[in-house]
């Protein structure tokens, strides 16, 4: 079964204190790229999260947004210092007064001196089991989306490969005729150059047979064969193999491309064309499967 690398889920788990909410979003890359940023009550979650993402995610440019809502907003409301606060004002005031300075952001300046405010928010670990449990149901929906994309990829990529495989016929239809052909056209050279009396011709079958024998392409197609029906194996495994298709799909090419330098027929050659088109294909369908 194949997978996408284009995902999405997301999944909340609340209590009567507090609601989280895990949103996965993932784009196509050769390794995992993970952006993951988690509120400070849970901050102590994230080497444990990223280490399930490498387990359950495995690849892939994937940012992860966590939201937080307390139904009680005063639970993690900062707290002020006002007596502080006080004391910074009127002292930043008298130093304004005595440089001349101008007092309009006063207020503000003192509001950011240390110490001044407070934040109750500290590390939860009842919230640290809501984030995990709602991380939880987001990946679960997001790999039922990768599965039903990877079941698109799948069917074009079966279909590209089928294709491969019957232009492989067409090639056999218009290759009867190409080996007595180049032999008939050598022939016909060496008779108008040399004559056909000047010929050794004992020598003259020993050439031809090495150089037909080069021109031979059954090697090529029984592997180029073998390699697409070894493809649609791998594409039907129980694992998704976006990199073990990628290697199958580079001796594909290399087996097209002998194929077509063999050739030396106008027709075959024009086949290789439409092999190389749909191989292509293949390959950039292949950058988005995991």
């Amino acid at each position: 079964m194949i997978k996408s690398m284009t995902g999405y889920g997301i999944g909340s788990q609340e209590t009567e204190k507090v609601k989280y909410s895990v949103e996965i979003k993932s784009l196509n890359s050769k390794f995992l790229e993970l952006n993951l940023r988690l509120p400070k009550a849970v901050s102590d979650k994230e080497l444990f999260l990223r280490g399930e993402c490498g387990k359950l995610i495995e690849r892939g440019k994937v940012n992860i947004t966590t939201n937080v809502e307390y139904k009680d907003q005063t639970a993690k409301a900062s707290g002020i210092n006002a007596e502080l606060l006080k004391k910074y004002y009127v002292q930043l005031q008298d130093i304004a007064l005595e440089l001349g300075g101008s007092q309009n952001s006063l207020f503000e300046l003192a509001l950011n001196m240390p110490e001044v405010v407070s934040s109750n928010e500290e590390i939860n670990e009842e919230e640290g089991e809501i984030l995990l449990n709602a991380f939880y149901d987001a990946v679960k929906l997001f790999n039922k989306f990768r599965e039903d994309e990877g079941a698109i990829l799948k069917q074009d990529l079966q279909t590209r490969v089928e294709m491969i495989l019957s232009f492989m016929s067409d090639v056999e239809a218009v290759e009867g005729d190409r080996i007595p052909l180049i032999r008939e056209r050598i022939s016909q050279y060496m008779d108008q150059t040399v004559g056909k009396e000047n010929v050794d011709m004992n020598r003259f079958e020993q050439e031809l047979i090495y150089y037909i024998d080069k021109l031979d392409i059954t090697e090529e197609k029984v592997r180029l064969r073998s390699h697409c029906h070894y493809f649609i194996k791998a594409l039907n495994a129980s694992d998704s193999n976006g990199k073990k298709l990628g290697f199958i799909s580079q001796e594909m090419g290399r087996e097209i491309n002998t194929l077509g330098s063999k050739a030396n027929n106008a027709e075959i050659q024009q086949i290789v064309v439409r092999m190389k088109e749909e191989l292509e294909k293949i390959k950039e369908q292949l950058l988005n499967v995991l």
